[in-house]
């Protein structure tokens, strides 16, 4: 099983079905090869809004794929702090950067739904895809 750190934007591309992106990350979240990583901070950026708009579909898409969380990555001093240092080095967002800590903590892939142009993208460890890249590809 590969350990997958799954970005909020995968679950909210997922969830609402909106565009291009859902096919690409349903394939990321129905991959039987794939262990699922999360923490706090995904859920913090994904149901609050839906729960409060009676997004009923979005908040039952979100809760399914955190019932599947093999592993949950515990916010701490360090993870934070390590945060702190990824944000200096890439220039990541606050969010971003507690995501690459925690997948980087779990030694997890990040799939993220982040155009490849985006600060997050150029974060090695740990190996960050995104599912908008393939675009890229199929429009050359």
């Amino acid at each position: 099983m590969r350990p997958t750190f799954v970005d909020s934007s995968v679950l909210l591309a997922a969830a609402r079905g909106e565009d291009e992106a859902y096919q690409r990350a349903m394939k990321v979240l129905d991959d039987p090869e794939r262990s699922f990583v999360s923490s706090v901070y995904v859920r913090l950026e994904t149901l609050p809004n839906a729960v409060f708009f009676n997004r009923e579909e979005e908040v039952e898409a979100c809760e399914s794929f955190f019932d599947q969380v093999a592993r949950w990555v515990p916010s701490s001093p360090e993870l934070s702090t390590r945060a702190f240092e990824l944000a200096c080095q890439y220039g990541l967002g606050a969010v971003d950067a507690l995501h690459v800590a925690a997948a980087e903590a779990a030694d997890a892939e990040l799939v993220t739904a982040e155009k490849p142009t985006k600060p997050m993208l150029r974060v090695s460890p740990p190996q960050v895809v995104s599912i908008r890249a393939a675009e890229n590809e199929e429009d050359a």
